[in-house]
């Protein structure tokens, strides 16, 4: 059977819900309070059905400001994601995120979209935007745990320098592991999404490349500039 002809019925989702409600046992049973983690996947789930039909719209419009809003609209919650773990949060920090996330994220998406890809027009969302989201989500975890891991030096007494190294080497551990991982522990979800649908594991690889490399450069940039953007509060 050809492997594209599978599909995922609502009820063939429930599961799913097996392992999750083990992991939810572990919250209740340790008392980690579960009404967070009930929240984010009930969320999680609303999110995607939301986002599932606004797709549609979306993918048959092809609108150019419809696209550029839906970017600034992701760009704006990564950014606000982003400060969830930092406990200083002021207007100017999440300029800084903001604009730390914009530039990293949007040089990467414009080489991956026009140059790799060359999308003409460049407007399409079947791509545009579900690669963009990839990659702003990924720079924002980075810039995350970097402002996280900045903060925390700082606190210690640490030197702009010697704060500025740790947190980039933090925030980027976990690209920097998926890059060992991939092929060997792992084949991540864009190469098992199209090889589940029939594409040729060949063509699938080259694609996750493109991905990897959009995403540790994503992510390192914006950590970069949001690191040289806190430069002036304390030299």
């Amino acid at each position: 059977m050809n492997p594209s002809l599978y599909q995922i019925g609502y009820i063939d989702l429930i599961w799913i819900l097996l392992p999750v409600l083990g992991v939810l046992g572990v919250y209740w049973h340790w008392s980690l309070g579960i009404h967070q983690a009930i929240y984010a996947l009930g969320r999680m789930v609303l999110q995607l059905f939301l986002i599932g039909y606004a797709l549609l719209y979306i993918f048959a419009v092809e609108n150019s400001v419809t696209v550029v809003v839906i970017l600034c609209v992701m760009l704006s919650a990564a950014s606000i994601i982003t400060l969830r773990p930092v406990r200083k949060k002021t207007k100017s920090l999440y300029f800084k995120v903001l604009v730390s996330i914009a530039v990293g994220g949007i040089i990467t998406l414009v080489i991956v979209t026009q140059g790799v890809l060359d999308l003409d027009p460049w407007r399409q969302p079947r791509y545009l935007i579900p690669l963009a989201g990839m990659i702003f989500a990924n720079a924002m975890n980075a810039v995350s745990i970097a402002a996280e891991r900045f903060e925390v030096e700082i606190d210690r007494s640490c030197t702009y320098t010697d704060a500025r190294a740790a947190a980039f080497q933090a925030a980027l551990i976990p690209v920097v592991n998926s890059l060992f991982a991939v092929g060997l522990v792992s084949l991540p979800g864009m190469m098992t999404g199209q090889i589940l649908s029939g594409i040729s594991p060949l063509v699938a690889t080259r694609y996750q490349i493109m991905v990897m490399c959009m995403i540790f450069g994503s992510a390192g940039i914006s950590c970069a500039v949001y690191l040289v953007l806190r430069k002036k509060e304390y030299s």
